[in-house]
């Protein structure tokens, strides 16, 4: 092939692409090439830089360096709608149209064909039947959207795209709430597309279906471009790699250098699940977490680590499966029954759902515990003193004293301070959920530390961590996720971040800890 025939083969071109935001560097001098008729992935963990790489083609955020051509034209999109008008139409994993709207009048929204002064409802009907004839569907038009299931709402946003003429399809996460029928059928669309010489740029965390769909992977990390990939080329392993940024040489070399634990006690699970299910969570779970031992639960951004979480604390409702406690079978429906069986969380979003930025340091370690005694029941404020100062000096929380505002002290020790909320109420199973994302290295080890004494003394933890080096650090056990479902487990001195690595590829032997007793 010509650079004259490759040139015309390439639809959009991203050269040196470069945005920040005040004290941070999203995207660093990034290259992109999507050609006509190719599915091409985007990958890379939180932080990565894909979505602010999405906002900048599609017109949200300007940006500050490089260039953007598509079609062999050179753009500047201003505005999402200015980027429709290029050609660039992107469908996100929250369909962000109307339910109570009709199919039709989602499709031509906001391009509705006028007739004599007034809304040609004729012509929007033929023209969102049109469009979805294109996809191979059939539907009734006139019904209102939210009477269709979330793969036909996905499907019509695509129908909208296809309305716009777009050359280039962005598709931002479609599949994380279908199931695998449902995801089948949009796969098929897509190949239809492509056939057509449409090209998709395919935002996605499931490496089956990256696998299964796309011809070539581009991988960013940490706001900067990796590499570009042939799929069929690029082993899974090496693509694991290369988003975690690790060599697989290196993790060859210490593959067997994991540090060696001393083994729990056997005791029976305290916590178990069995068949665990919730649509677009994860599917069928069988998970144990036993009293005194810390498991670490380990996966890439998408796997079921959080929904995992929230299913075990009640924010979710699980569809299917059974929770059992200490041999009990619980249910798990809501927060407060979590708490009322001496369970904690600290989730992922501390600013968003764990700290109460307004209140204070004192106000936010005492909240758990008045919550699980109800609101009748209030604990006195010299209670709330000794709480408040015992786990400030406990887990040297930095601030000047417990009335100040918890939003003015650092991320570690906001942290902290949730970890003290949850330490307070005197739980048996705790789960943390990122707990150290976001903070110092001296405050990482502090929590670490922590994690160890509180196993020691008997407490069941479950540790969520996208960073490899503390689950294999601070884990007697490691569950692996891949895709919403468990694909490995592994104990003691088998637990490597090689080992963690190939079972997500799906390369490694599944290794199995040591049955606990029967409940």
């Amino acid at each position: 092939m010509n650079g004259r025939q490759l040139d015309l083969d390439q639809l959009l071109q991203v050269r040196g692409l470069s945005k920040s935001f005040p004290g941070v560097r999203a995207l660093s001098s990034v290259d992109l090439t999507v050609r006509r008729g190719e599915i091409h992935a985007l990958m890379g963990e939180n932080g990565a830089g894909k979505s602010t790489l999405i906002k900048v083609l599609t017109g949200v955020y300007s940006r500050d360096e490089g260039e953007v051509t598509l079609d062999g034209r050179a753009i500047d999109a201003r505005s999402p709608l200015e980027a429709q008008s290029l050609g660039i139409s992107t469908v996100y994993q929250e369909v962000n149209l109307i339910p109570h709207l009709s199919l039709a009048e989602n499709i031509c929204l906001g391009r509705q064909p006028v007739r004599w002064g007034a809304i040609d409802w004729g012509l929007i009907r033929k023209r969102a039947a049109t469009a979805l004839a294109r996809l191979d569907l059939s539907l009734d038009v006139n019904r209102p959207l939210s009477s269709f299931s979330i793969a036909i709402q996905q499907m019509a946003a695509i129908a909208r795209a296809l309305d716009i003429s777009a050359k280039l399809l962005i598709l931002d996460e479609p599949t994380s709430s279908l199931d695998s029928k449902e995801v089948a059928q949009l796969f098929a669309v897509m190949r239809k597309l492509k056939s057509e010489g449409m090209g998709i740029l395919f935002v996605t965390h499931f490496l089956d279906q990256v696998y299964q769909i796309s011809e070539r992977i581009t991988v960013l990390r940490n706001g900067q471009l990796v590499g570009e990939y042939e799929s069929s080329q690029l082993p899974r392993l090496q693509l694991i790699a290369r988003m975690m940024g690790k060599q697989v040489e290196e993790l060859d070399a210490i593959g067997h250098n994991a540090a060696t634990r001393a083994p729990v006690a056997p005791k029976a699970a305290f916590i178990q699940t069995r068949g665990l299910n919730r649509r677009g969570g994860v599917e069928k779970l069988d998970l144990e977490v036993r009293a005194g031992e810390v498991v670490g639960l380990a996966g890439l951004l998408g796997s079921g680590r959080t929904e995992t979480a929230r299913l075990l604390f009640g924010v979710d409702r699980a569809d299917g499966g059974e929770v059992r406690c200490e041999g009990k079978l619980v249910s798990l429906r809501t927060p407060r029954q979590a708490i009322g069986h001496r369970f904690g969380f600290c989730a992922e979003d501390r600013k968003n759902e764990g700290i109460i930025p307004d209140l204070s340091v004192r106000e936010n370690i005492v909240l758990a515990l008045q919550a699980s005694k109800g609101w009748l029941r209030g604990l006195s404020r010299t209670k709330q003193d000794e709480l408040a100062n015992h786990y400030i000096k406990a887990l040297n929380i930095a601030t000047s004293d417990a009335e100040k505002s918890i939003k003015f002290l650092s991320g570690g020790n906001q942290q902290k301070a949730i970890l003290a909320r949850w330490l307070a109420s005197q739980p048996r199973f705790l789960i943390l959920d990122e707990p150290t994302r976001g903070i110092d290295v001296g405050a990482k080890f502090e929590i670490e530390k922590l994690m160890a004494s509180l196993a020691s003394q008997g407490m069941a933890i479950l540790f969520i961590s996208s960073e490899l080096e503390e689950v294999v650090r601070a884990s007697h056990r490691v569950v692996v996720l891949r895709d919403r479902a468990k694909v490995g487990e592994m104990a003691g001195s088998g637990i490597s971040e090689a080992a963690i690595m190939r079972t997500i590829a799906g390369t490694e032997p599944k290794q199995n800890a040591p049955a606990a007793p029967g409940l």
